[in-house]
């Protein structure tokens, strides 16, 4: 057994209520093996069930997000091996996760990486990042929401050039086309998640999940039927004791406290 398959490589701290996961592999540049995809899902369930976490942040370690997934391990796998050892169980456990995912990205996000970061609910990315899907060149596809993500954020010609092409995406271009949430300063992306993760931690946890379950199932049905379902969870949060803190605090003219019911 080599020594990297021994250590750790994804490590995880807490600051305050924002929890942080560092992808920690810099002699790959963080790619995506089947330990870090099982390792990010291990913790990231962890950070789920921990009470005292309210957000999370997704980086690399070294000035690297993620440049893509383990193409040594990848190259000898067959349609079966996808299935029987689950390889894009990460993506599913990012996009469904009961609490905000922010991806502080620097340097690269590519192939798998930029997958990664397109299943959090935020992306921070330094000024100098490049993301991209580069699957084509190497003779497949994306698999685990390159194409659908991108497709639903920039649009079917950005999606297709970016495709079909395997060019590496400037983070300006990727804001401008919706892509990225905020650009940084090079070196400010982590500093800057963490502290959106400390903001929306001080939300009522109520509100916060109702917003990001109307923006992820109302992104795919038609308006009539996403403003009906915006209109259900903006009813059912007078039921909760949140909103009558939040409104007497508002009153009040001071800081509301809220305990998540």
């Amino acid at each position: 057994m080599n020594a990297e398959t021994v250590r750790t490589v994804v490590r995880v701290e807490r600051r305050g209520h924002v929890g942080i996961v560092t992808i920690d592999r810099p002699e790959r540049r963080n790619a995506l093996n089947l330990q870090v995809k099982r390792d990010l899902v291990e913790h990231l369930e962890a950070l789920a069930g921990d009470d005292a976490v309210s957000a999370v942040v997704l980086t690399g370690s070294e000035s690297c997000f993620v440049a893509g997934t383990d193409i040594g391990e990848m190259s000898t796998m067959r349609p079966n091996d996808h299935v029987r050892l689950d390889t894009d169980r990460v993506f599913h456990v990012v996009r469904q996760l009961s609490k905000p995912v922010i991806a502080a990205v620097e340097g690269y996000a590519l192939g798998g990486g930029c997958e990664l970061a397109l299943a959090c609910d935020i992306i921070i990315a330094a000024e100098d990042a490049k993301f991209g899907q580069p699957e084509i060149r190497v003779g497949i596809m994306p698999g685990a929401g390159g194409t659908q993500r991108l497709l639903r954020a920039a649009g079917r010609y950005k999606t297709l050039l970016w495709s079909l092409t395997g060019d590496m995406i400037p983070a300006g271009d990727a804001y401008m086309a919706n892509v990225v949430s905020e650009l940084v300063p090079t070196g400010q992306a982590l500093t800057r998640a963490i502290e959106l993760g400390g903001q929306i931690a001080a939300m009522p946890p109520l509100a916060v999940q109702s917003i990001r379950d109307a923006v992820r199932l109302g992104a795919d049905v038609p308006i009539d039927t996403a403003l009906a379902l915006e209109r259900r969870y903006f009813e059912r949060l007078f039921d909760s004791d949140d909103q009558k803190e939040g409104m007497r605090a508002f009153l009040e003219k001071r800081a509301p406290h809220y305990r998540g019911n």
